[in-house]
């Protein structure tokens, strides 16, 4: 099938000039005769296509959606101790995995074994579940109801307006479960509780690995992490983290995101990526972060919209993932972090800004370039290229330190203001200041290569791509939304008779600041009634736009990715 388990001739010559210089000048990709991409330090290598399961019924094709990708790194630099360690490291996210499935399904066997269809049990495994997490949860196992929107982290006969009324201090904690009594009363229990047993193994297998490191920032991380996973208080392990720079092998483990609470975005789902970092590209990225203030100064809002500066201490690191778990291995593929999400340490410190350049590129290869080449006009295809969407994706994830943390009124954090809407606005704040800063950097010369224009299309081209995550994930909402205020806006044009969308600059750079403007003001204000009644006149695939969206499934062009991964692939 075609762009499936290939990487083009062309990214190969990016991944070698951006050695060199990030955001360099590249054409669009051409046909691929290769699988490795770059030079042996930034090697890649993608698994052939998976045998795709024959389709018995016209709703199975659904599960072809993902192309499989063999997901390795060089590791030649690595010493014997380091090369240790990384087994501990996944066997630890192995667990972690575990736990993710009790938070958003409950028992995997359970489920897996009652599936009869190799090709259906393999889609429940991506999903963890049996619903289909880029189609909006609908279910996909013929005995399966609707997902629960809190998943397991509430009892399913709660209502909001239980929960609300409830006067219980800590409820809306990051780290607790909800649950009913016998009495049918509502009580909180830790995760440190829940699942202390698997805790207690991970946290073991962390201080096993924290004997290996011989970076003593690694060192302290692993054991502080450790300790946090056993008494939910990680705040204090975040700031190690943030201290940590040099130590080629990274973790990032834990209940971290809250896009799994569906039903009012407050509790973490566990995840684990095992990350090889690599110093040469992080280098070459780091200047971009000092920047940081200065942007917040001229953000297109006003002022009390910008009050808080963004840390001093934030960085901008690239690496190869070796290893997904949990929440990060569940649909859509993340392909750059940025972290930590308490609002404290990114006062203090700034944040992390990880550039997953392997599996980005993999997206940039089999998802992106088809995309364009069936739905951005032909003469503005020539404008997309992996520099820009390696640079859109980096600031989107550094955008995420910009704008404030914090309610106008100092009543709450943002993140509790907007509730079960805060992840797709942030995850919308940040793509669209993204494309702010590369305008502001273009303008104060440090970015040079290439052309604005790139950044545009390739901007406009990603729309389509993360559009299809669907209404369940923050990201496909957050680009619906984008997608009809920049069609409101007349930032691009639809061709009829080609098909196609063209960007139209001026109206796009007028859009690009107005939606600026638009999510940073309701951020600030915590207006839970307004945000709520944009999103519903924003958040929605008009019926062209789902036209356009069936021809790609039509096309066979792959939604998102899925892993071949772990110590073997790895060859540990």
């Amino acid at each position: 099938m075609p762009f499936f388990g290939v990487i083009s001739m062309k990214a190969q010559h990016i991944l070698s000039i951006a050695a060199l210089l990030v955001l360099a000048a590249c054409q669009q990709a051409e046909p691929p005769p290769a699988e490795t991409v770059g030079e042996p330090e930034i090697a890649v290598r993608e698994a052939p296509a998976a045998p795709r399961p024959e389709a018995t019924e016209p709703e199975n094709a659904r599960y072809n959606i993902y192309a499989t990708v063999r997901l390795t790194a060089n590791l030649d630099h690595l010493d014997d101790r380091q090369k240790q360690m990384i087994p501990l490291l996944i066997r630890a996210s192995e667990i972690m995995d575990q736990l993710f499935w009790l938070q958003a399904y409950g028992d995997r066997e359970s489920l897996l074994d009652a599936i009869d269809d190799p090709a259906q049990r393999r889609f429940a495994e991506i999903n963890y579940g049996p619903w289909d997490r880029l189609a909006a949860d609908q279910p996909f196992v013929e005995s399966a109801g609707p997902k629960p929107p809190g998943a397991q982290f509430y009892p399913a006969d709660m209502s909001k307006e239980e929960f609300e009324a409830w006067e219980q201090p800590g409820k809306d904690g990051l780290y607790t479960l909800v649950k009913r009594n016998e009495s049918g009363e509502l009580y909180l229990e830790p995760f440190s509780q829940a699942y202390a047993a698997q805790l207690a193994e991970a946290a073991g297998l962390l201080r096993q690995a924290a004997e290996l490191a011989t970076d003593p920032e690694f060192t302290n991380y692993l054991l502080m992490r450790a300790a946090a996973l056993q008494n939910d208080d990680f705040q204090a392990s975040d700031m190690a983290w943030m201290d940590m720079k040099n130590n080629p092998i990274e973790l990032v483990i834990g209940p971290i995101e809250t896009y799994e609470d569906l039903l009012f975005g407050y509790r973490a789902a566990y995840e684990s990526y095992v990350l090889i970092k690599d110093l040469e590209w992080s280098e070459r990225l780091a200047r971009f972060a000092q920047y940081l203030p200065e942007l917040q100064v001229g953000l297109p809002v006003p002022e009390p919209y910008k009050q808080e500066m963004p840390g001093s201490d934030a960085d901008l690191n690239a690496y190869d993932v070796v290893y997904y778990a949990g929440h990060s291995n569940a649909g859509s593929k993340t392909i750059a972090i940025n972290l930590p999400n308490d609002e404290e340490v990114q006062l203090a410190k700034g944040t992390r800004r990880l550039q997953l350049k392997n599996a980005m590129l993999a997206k940039y290869n089999q998802i992106l370039v088809p995309i364009s080449d069936m739905l951005i006009a032909e003469d503005q295809r020539r404008h997309i290229t992996f520099d820009s969407f390696f640079g859109n994706t980096m600031f989107h994830e550094v955008a995420h330190g910009l704008g404030i943390k914090n309610t106008l009124d100092g009543s709450n954090t943002v993140r509790h203001a907007m509730k079960d809407h805060a992840s797709a606005l942030e995850e919308g704040k940040a793509d669209i200041l993204g494309l702010y800063m590369v305008q502001k950097l273009r303008e104060k010369g440090e970015i040079t290569q290439g052309e604005l224009m790139d950044d545009y299309v390739t901007f406009m081209a990603g729309i389509f791509r993360s559009v299809r995550f669907g209404a369940s994930s923050a990201h496909g909402k957050a680009n619906m939304i984008r997608f009809n205020f920049f069609k409101q806006a007349g930032a691009f044009s639809w061709d009829e008779k080609t098909g196609t969308y063209r960007v139209n600059v001026p109206e796009f750079e007028q859009a690009v600041k107005d939606l600026s403007n638009k999510l940073l003001t309701l951020q600030g204000n915590g207006d839970y009634q307004a945000v709520d009644a944009f999103v519903a006149e924003m958040g929605s695939v008009p019926a062209q736009l789902q036209a356009d969206l069936d021809r790609l499934a039509s096309a066979e062009i792959p939604v998102d990715i899925v892993f071949e991964q772990g110590t073997e692939v790895l060859g540990l």
